[in-house]
């Protein structure tokens, strides 16, 4: 029986630093799939304020606002409705970066009229 236990510490070596690397991995995926949907749930909120803020021009003119505040948060708005006077958007974000490792996120949002004061 030999006690030849050469390349020993460099397995364990390799063995941790692949570990290191998985959990490194798994970590930034956390953390974009988590920035990916803060981000659409954002772009959700300031599309319905922003359908909100121009209720008083008409539920197209208020949902085309929706819109363009969707293209510059880099989202696409799926649906703009109104109920009892109300905004409800929807939008979704796609994939960005190679390779997609998030997938889609979908928000919704709601929002009211602005009201001034007197």
């Amino acid at each position: 029986m030999s006690g030849d236990d050469r390349g020993v510490a460099t397995a364990w070596t390799a063995s941790i630093v692949a570990v290191l690397i998985c959990a490194a991995a798994f970590t930034f995926w956390i953390g974009a799939a988590a920035t990916t949907r803060h981000r659409t749930e954002a772009a959700a909120d300031l599309a319905a304020l922003a359908a909100a803020s121009h209720a008083a021009d008409g539920p197209g003119a208020a949902c085309d606002r929706a819109r363009q505040v969707a293209v510059r948060m880099a989202v696409t708005l799926l649906t703009c409705r109104w109920e009892r006077g109300d905004a409800l958007v929807e939008v979704r974000s796609e994939p960005s970066g190679r390779p997609a490792v998030t997938g889609r996120a979908e928000a919704r949002a709601r929002a009211g009229p602005v009201s001034r004061p007197p």
